[in-house]
């Protein structure tokens, strides 16, 4: 079963794994339900009438799964509830490890489907020596998603594949192109999906009706520096938006819940050697027992970075960089890398 968003990845990953062999059907997932805003619901429709396009001239059975009220719970609400807390989570991880690689594959599972296939750009790989099945990084590093995909469990890799992780994004256009598929040009989608506007905290305000409550910006010394809008309007690393003049720009170093403060600071307080990880799955491994040096990403857009990773009480896991890295942000992810091999992730606290 191959989830198909509508876009050309997915699609030509049906097109790869029906010249290979397989038998191939094709499932759309509907994330929002009626209440949802006009935009998404007309980019949902047409989405999926791009998939099912694709699956007429391919050939294969076609079908919408309603998981709306899943996402609505699993991922809108965490995201909903990580940003009052003051953290920036990323609702792409738990959409994959809740909704994808979660409720849909248990569904292909009971529809008799081997496997769930996607259009990630990622490998994944069985290594007998290790007795385990191993993520890795897509041949086009440019596209790589291995960064949201850490939280795949052994079982769930054990059936899963990514045809496009040996392609470039080239070769795949071209490939839909060739095979005249609707969507051979269709660009990329770059913005979180219930937010296409990229305006979280509209979104936090308009669709979830959070009412932001002020508060102060403070310096690192607790001093009170003017007034914010409420948490939600900032993230760390923000300058622009700030509402306040300086005689040198000011970037936010962090949020605290409890006292509703946004710290302020110079660009140089954004840099820090260390931070902690929860949450943790290894992939490579079944845990770590001891300091390993590994690559860490902080952040999708970012290139790994040179750590030192060991092991903390309840399976958190302490990161201590080579070098200072900036906007360390409780929320997001870190994943740990040995070349292309993802050794796992988890999330920062801090």
């Amino acid at each position: 079963m191959v989830a198909m968003s509508g876009g050309v990845d997915s699609s030509v990953a049906a097109l790869l794994l029906l010249e290979q062999g397989y038998r191939v059907s094709g499932v759309t997932l509907r994330l929002f339900d009626k209440t949802a805003s006009e935009t998404r619901v007309c980019r949902f429709q047409q989405d999926a009438k791009d998939a099912e396009n694709v699956t007429s001239r391919l050939g294969i059975r076609y079908e919408v799964l309603d998981l709306s009220e899943d996402f609505r719970r699993e991922v809108v609400s965490r995201f909903v509830g990580g940003y009052e807390a003051g953290r920036t989570p990323n609702p792409c991880i738990d959409c994959n490890r809740y909704i994808k690689f979660g409720k849909l594959a248990e569904f292909a599972a009971r529809k008799g489907a081997g496997c769930l296939a996607t259009g990630h750009y990622a490998r994944v790989e069985y290594d007998a020596g290790r007795g385990r099945w191993l993520l890795k990084k897509a041949k086009d590093v440019t596209k790589d998603q291995t960064y949201v995909l850490y939280s795949l469990s052994q079982e769930v890799l054990s059936h899963t594949l990514f045809p496009l992780g040996s392609l470039c994004k080239s070769e795949v256009r071209e490939l839909a192109l060739k095979n005249g598929l609707v969507n051979s040009h269709k660009p990329d989608s770059e913005d979180i999906c219930f937010i296409p506007d990229g305006d979280y905290a509209g979104f936090l305000e308009n669709q979830i009706g959070i009412s932001p409550r002020p508060g102060n910006f403070i310096d690192q010394n607790g001093h009170v520096l003017g007034a914010h809008r409420g948490l939600i309007h900032y993230t760390v690393g923000q300058r622009k938006g700030l509402g306040l003049s300086f005689a040198a720009p000011r970037y936010v170093l962090g949020k605290n819940a409890e006292d509703n403060t946004v710290v302020l600071g110079e660009n140089k307080d954004l840099f820090r050697d260390s931070l902690t990880v929860s949450g943790v799955n290894w992939i490579a491994m079944e845990r770590l027992e001891k300091p390993m040096k590994a690559s860490v990403k902080i952040r999708y857009s970012q290139t790994e970075a040179g750590a030192t990773v060991s092991p903390l009480e309840n399976g958190r896991i302490s990161v201590r960089f080579d070098r200072p890295q900036r906007a360390v942000t409780p929320g997001q992810a870190a994943v740990f890398y040995k070349g292309d091999l993802v050794l796992g992730g988890g999330t920062i606290e801090g």
